[in-house]
């Protein structure tokens, strides 16, 4: 999810993140006496998590945690299929529901059913059969406003994609490119969902016309062209709605100094798309047992209660406690538009082919 959980990468920094001191005792297939104790994730930018946590996996496992951020989901999925071969990492963290099927069609993970996956809910195991991947974590993507807009202009926010094609929202929203950003992708889908095959490039129209402004990513939209505050700071933006996550509020309150008591932001319901997120052991993988060993801890309980003030997202867990200040500001939402993987890997690549002729033409 890649993300108001951007909010974590200016935090953290980005590029490659070791989390621990790392050195390497060789480059084994993690199976004999040769094999590396270093275990590499690959993920996007908005992968974080607590150095205890991290901590407590690398003495229990005898692992040394190193991750290497690829920028955008979208932009991590695309460079762990052009360097399959020979993978920069051993599992892949962050590939989502919307993109799941390019990784299958390019065979980038291989087998691995995870130590306690029958605990995850089984609506989200999608690849039963095969095995390949495991779900972690789960959101929406939803249109975020800027309360102060609406308030200082006597302006009710909108509440569905239905109310974005209003004159009233007319030059008010900013959204991601649906080639490029994964939550620009997600709310494509949302209206494809939403609006049917052959109802949604109309919508798109009836958007376009009404002023929507298309940008390449996440961090732009929000941070530069939204008109709401972006980790507690004012944006430069003018745009007061802009594609970001059911997770942006709490995340505006946990980043901002002084923390306010109630979220600068909020959410338009009815325009979510739910998104989840998964992780795969890479087909080519160097350190195939430390990456086994990798993937459990991403589903223990642990780091699943870690997760939600780390990358803003829901765990998959339903034992995993969520900390209050999450569940006050970032609900999830109710009825997100939802879009079953085979429909996704059948449509999506004409849709957004469409989309860009469409909308950015």
């Amino acid at each position: 999810m890649s993300t108001t959980k951007k909010f974590v990468a200016v935090a953290v920094g980005l590029g490659l993140v070791t989390l621990s001191a790392c050195t390497s005792s060789g480059s084994g297939d993690g199976e004999g006496a040769s094999e590396s104790k270093t275990v590499t994730l690959v993920s996007h930018d908005s992968w974080a998590a607590s150095k205890s946590v991290i901590s407590d996996f690398e003495k229990q496992s005898g692992y040394q945690v190193k991750v290497l951020k690829d920028g955008d989901a979208v932009q991590a999925l695309n460079k762990a299929i052009l360097t399959k071969d020979n993978p920069q990492g051993d599992v892949l963290f962050g590939v989502d529901n919307t993109l799941l099927s390019r990784a299958f069609d390019n065979d980038l993970f291989q087998k691995y059913e995870a130590k306690d996956s029958d605990l995850l809910p089984p609506e989200y195991r999608i690849d039963q059969q095969k095995k390949r991947v495991t779900p972690i974590d789960f959101g929406d993507i939803c249109v975020n406003y800027d309360k102060a807009y609406f308030e200082e202009n006597d302006l009710t926010p909108p509440e569905s994609f239905d109310d974005l094609v209003k004159p009233e929202y007319k030059d008010l929203l900013v959204t991601e490119n649906a080639s490029t950003s994964s939550p620009g992708l997600g709310f494509l889908l949302g209206t494809a969902a939403k609006y049917g095959g052959d109802g949604w490039q109309d919508y798109w129209e009836k958007l376009k016309g009404n002023g929507v402004k298309v940008v390449d990513g996440w961090e732009q939209a929000y941070n530069e062209e939204f008109s709401g505050s972006a980790g507690g700071k004012k944006a430069k933006g003018d745009r007061p709605l802009v594609v970001s996550y059911a997770s942006s509020p709490p995340a505006e309150v946990v980043f901002a100094d002084p923390k306010p008591d109630t979220a600068p932001t909020g959410v338009a319901y009815g325009t979510c798309f739910r998104q989840i997120e998964y992780a795969g052991l890479l087909s080519n993988a160097k350190n195939a047992k430390g990456g086994k060993a990798l993937i459990d801890f991403l589903i223990s309980k642990k780091f699943q209660a870690d997760m939600p003030l780390n990358m803003f997202v829901y765990p998959m867990r339903e034992d995993a406690q969520i900390p209050e200040e999450f569940t006050k500001y970032g609900a999830p939402a109710e009825d997100s538009e939802v879009m079953a993987p085979k429909d996704i890997a059948k449509n999506r690549d004409q849709w957004v082919k469409s989309w860009t002729s469409l909308v950015l033409k």
